[in-house]
């Protein structure tokens, strides 16, 4: 289970042109006076995993625009402050948007403002991570079942040195619900076939923190004794690659990640990481998308959802939960190039070439 850089501390696009504030509100459009113009927030929460500004983003968008050819769509990112995000999300309530899309920085954190936004009549559809407080629906993967995938994976490439090999756990943010239920799925596999030497949590998800863990991981343990490296995502994946590197480890040993991120795939394709989980955004972003507007112009989700989930406070909402894919070297052209995810020629840059020939990516 990571860019645009846009400024956080605030919203540059307005909420409404040409229109008074009150025309945004829940509701606006059902005046025949005012059209149908809805505005939808998209509220992100770091800008260190690529992922949120280089693939969410821009499909949530043309999703939303796709369904919704005049709602006005506006996108922030936290960078990984919650009181940020709470601002960003103040702002949006106070000026009354008809839907806001959420990724929490820490879903706990961001409850009391869930509630204040369903008390003002907004619905909030939670995006990959499962946000405290009324949501009004949820769109994600099944982050246990991630998990599972990357801890297979990881035994898998350690072969013989499996049982008793020793490993490093390089966890995500447990702030995030995603990370714990990564590391819980993680672990319903490697429990009692290797031994956790070291185990770390990420704050925030920070490959530089992951880089200082791994040389402290390597400083307790031994830069011989490390067998595999679970890292939760390609973002700590590529922080522990560098700390090993740095101190001369050789062979690698297999490390983990997620989502598929190009840098991690170059990675994988030369050797230095072992797999990553593909968690296809488009599916994820046009379901999101979907809801997102069926919730601003006040429709049910049963429509755009297959299933529920149970929230903190035991309710259950619409929901829809995808299927991640593990992939490995041999797997990249089925999956990421089939897809159109990334094209060969993105892949396999000059210096490659001979390992995307080996892994028959080319």
């Amino acid at each position: 289970m990571k860019a645009f850089i846009w400024n956080a501390a605030r919203i540059t696009a307005a909420a409404c042109v040409a229109v008074t504030l009150a025309a945004c509100g829940p509701g606006a459009g059902n005046d025949p006076g005012r059209g149908n113009a809805r505005t939808i927030g998209i509220l992100l929460p770091d800008a260190t995993t690529a992922r949120w500004e280089t693939q969410d983003s821009p499909l949530l968008e043309k999703k939303i625009k796709e369904l919704c050819a005049d709602c006005k769509v506006e996108h922030v990112n936290a960078k990984g402050d919650v009181a940020l995000q709470q601002e960003q999300m103040d702002s949006l309530i106070t000026r009354g948007v008809d839907a806001i899309v959420l990724v929490a920085v820490d879903a706990r954190s961001m409850g009391a403002t869930v509630a204040k936004a369903h008390a003002a009549g907004i619905p909030v559809i939670a995006y990959d991570r499962l946000a405290e407080g009324p949501i009004s629906g949820y769109v994600s993967f099944d982050g246990h079942e991630i998990g599972r995938l990357q801890g297979r994976a990881l035994l898998r490439a350690m072969g013989d040195r499996v049982p008793g090999g020793r490993i490093v756990m390089m966890n995500g943010d447990p702030s995030d619900p995603n990370a714990v239920s990564f590391q819980q799925g993680a672990l319903s596999v490697l429990n009692g076939k290797v031994k956790i030497a070291k185990a770390y949590d990420t704050h925030e998800w920070r490959p530089e923190t992951a880089h200082m863990n791994m040389n402290g991981a390597i400083s307790a343990v031994g830069a011989g004794n490390i067998d595999g490296v679970y890292a939760a995502n390609d973002g700590l994946a590529a922080g522990s690659i560098s700390a090993l590197k740095a101190n001369k480890v050789s062979p690698l040993p297999p490390v983990t990640g997620q989502d598929a991120e190009l840098a991690a795939v170059r990675r994988i394709v030369a050797g230095d990481q072992y797999m990553t989980v593909y968690k296809p955004f488009g599916p994820e972003a046009s379901a999101g998308g979907a809801m997102a507007v069926a919730a601003a112009r006040g429709d049910g989700l049963g429509k755009v959802t297959k299933g529920k989930v149970r929230t903190s406070d035991g309710k259950f909402v619409p929901a829809v939960m995808l299927t991640p894919v593990s992939v490995t070297a041999a797997d990249i052209k089925n999956t990421l190039v089939k897809d159109g995810m990334y094209t060969v020629r993105q892949i396999c840059i000059p210096r490659l070439r001979a390992d995307c020939e080996k892994a028959g990516v080319i």
